[in-house]
């Protein structure tokens, strides 16, 4: 199951699903209640199902997925072997304790092994899971090339690198199913750790390869260059950028401490207002042009909304 063929008109804003899949996992992430987070999981998933295209990026999806599941082994393993800091009562096995040093109190190797403990991990696993599955579904989903164009100027140089970055682990897993293909083409074998090496190298290989391409065909395109700004403007910037995200910070955690509901909200919107000036100072610095900017609708809203 697979999206029909999105064209320019009909093709989904990219920040309207990273905004649906932080909204996700801004609900995953306040809950450990297993059933929510299956429902999460579903939910993603089936809307990955439906809509993703065929796409580079967009085979990444099953990649994440694996990822979730080896965070939820790897937990559930320390739990088992460094325990864990929920008390039960119901004992599943006594490992061996190792003996620590007085300066490692409250850390412990071996020991009793409960059921609510495991359960806990489990949860906790579950729930970090999830906020990757969720990540996996926006970087499915959203084209990273139409994401940068709707960032602000201010912010286009990290854009870009958050960009690379994002379509890094997409190029990665197709360039691993293209080899582990061309390995059995050649009847040989593509599963296990020696098969897992022998095909690392070449990945690495083609990574690199890539990285060289990229960065020598930004150049050429003149990515990096800025225009001149006076030093009153640069500072001036700096000073709202960075006291605007000290100001969001406070107030957030104002309203989220239960001290500081009074000054809080206001804390929040004042940082808000200046980390806003404080980017758009920061546009005039950069020389670009945008070309058919991309266009919020009805559809952004409604997805980002749900």
């Amino acid at each position: 199951m697979s999206a029909p063929p999105a064209t320019r008109t009909t093709a989904l804003h990219a920040g309207a699903w990273w905004l649906w899949a932080l909204g996700l996992a801004t609900a995953a992430s306040r809950t450990t209640n297993p059933l929510l987070l299956g429902l999460l999981i579903g939910v993603a998933g089936y809307v990955v199902a439906a809509r993703r295209t065929d796409a580079p990026w967009a085979r990444s999806y099953g990649a994440f997925v694996k990822l979730g599941l080896l965070v939820i082994g790897i937990r559930l393993v320390f739990a088992f072997l460094l325990g864990s800091p929920v008390p039960g009562t119901h004992t599943l096995v006594t490992l061996p304790e190792v003996p620590l040093p007085d300066w490692a109190k409250g850390v412990r190797i071996g020991g009793r092994v409960t059921a609510e403990g495991m359960v806990f991990a489990l949860y906790d696993g579950l729930k970090l899971a999830t906020l990757l599955i969720c990540v996996g579904a926006a970087n499915a989903l959203a084209n990273p090339a139409r994401l940068l164009k709707s960032l602000p100027d201010a912010l286009y140089e990290a854009g870009v690198a958050v960009v690379v970055a994002m379509t890094f682990a997409p190029n990665l897993v197709a360039d691993v199913q293209r080899l582990r293909a061309a390995r059995r083409l050649r009847g040989r074998p593509d599963r296990g750790f020696k098969a897992l090496l022998q095909v690392g190298v070449p990945v690495l290989e083609g990574a690199l390869e890539r990285s060289v391409a990229l960065a020598a065909a930004m150049d050429a395109r003149g990515y990096g260059r800025t225009a001149h700004v006076p030093r009153a403007v640069r500072h001036t910037t700096s000073v709202l950028t960075l006291g605007g995200l000290l100001g969001v910070c406070a107030g957030t955690y104002g309203l989220l401490a239960e001290a500081g509901a009074g000054y809080g909200l206001p804390l929040l919107l004042a940082g808000l207002a200046a980390a806003l000036a404080g980017l758009w100072l920061g546009g005039r610095r950069s020389v670009r042009t945008r070309y058919r900017p991309e266009r919020w609708g009805a559809r952004a809203w409604l997805v980002a909304g749900s």
